[in-house]
């Protein structure tokens, strides 16, 4: 079977992109998904992610992990709107159902994507350390020099911990200056360090605002892979009108033989 795919990237988080408005791939088939991910045997990717058709949205984006879990994916989710307007799908909004809801997207004039994320309304924060979950779960913890971090070991350290081995949390080392950030991140599901997390990156701009006590304003984000932006309001231990925002690329399409 011969299925025709597309590879975006947002910031160097990399994802296969399959248009199965027409079923034509078993998204029940695991080991095809992870075969398609694998960066030796497959195409290579920290992600597969299906457009479907959905009645009362523009459409149904189905994101699977390298591993053929499923989560929600902050990065993917903006590639996969920069996606279906190459598909025509849509223009310039998108109204779209994910795994965990309903989510708003505007894409700009120089093809930048901004991504609108559910209101947070709780965090955890304790010494050294902050667990806010955008989505998917993240550890942060702030660390004098990211690059001094073995992230695969230091990542799996907590991901498999006591607390976290049964379910997996994303890991996020980080380092603030003034509302700029370093960050790297271990991510569940792939187990292993991406250039870039969008749901990370936005759980470590809302623990920098917090941090500092900001109430509105824009983060500004060095990741590996690139730069992103987070912009957010608070209202007392509330976060909410919180928008990714950063570039969606298409890289290449192809045919994979399944």
């Amino acid at each position: 079977m011969q299925i025709e795919f597309y590879k975006y990237q947002g910031t160097g988080n990399d994802f296969v992109m399959i248009d199965n408005r027409n079923n034509i791939f078993d998204k029940n088939n695991l080991k095809h998904i992870q075969q398609i991910c694998d960066r030796r045997f497959g195409i290579g990717a920290d992600g597969l992610i299906l457009i479907e058709n959905l009645d009362d949205l523009d459409f149904n984006m189905i994101y699977f992990n390298a591993d053929g879990t499923q989560s929600f994916c902050g990065n993917g989710s903006r590639c996969a709107v920069a996606f279906a307007k190459y598909l025509g799908i849509i223009e310039k909004q998108a109204m779209f159902l994910s795994t965990d809801g309903e989510y708003e997207a505007w894409i700009g004039k120089t093809g930048e994507v901004s991504l609108k994320m559910h209101d947070v309304k709780s965090i955890e924060k304790g010494d050294g350390y902050y667990y806010i979950n955008t989505g998917s779960p993240h550890y942060i913890l702030n660390v004098d020099d990211v690059k001094a971090i073995d992230v695969k070991v230091d990542g799996a350290a907590v991901r498999y911990n006591e607390r976290f081995k049964a379910e997996g949390t994303n890991v996020n080392f980080v380092k603030f200056n003034d509302i700029e950030l370093d960050i790297r991140t271990y991510e569940r599901g792939v187990e292993d360090e991406t250039l870039s997390c969008g749901t990370g990156v936005t759980a470590a701009a809302l623990s920098l605002a917090d941090t500092k006590g900001l109430q509105e304003g824009v983060i500004y984000i060095n990741a590996v892979g690139g730069n992103l932006k987070v912009g957010f309001k608070r209202n007392g231990n509330e976060f909410k009108d919180i928008w990714l925002i950063g570039p969606a690329t298409q890289v290449y399409k192809g045919i994979i033989e399944l």
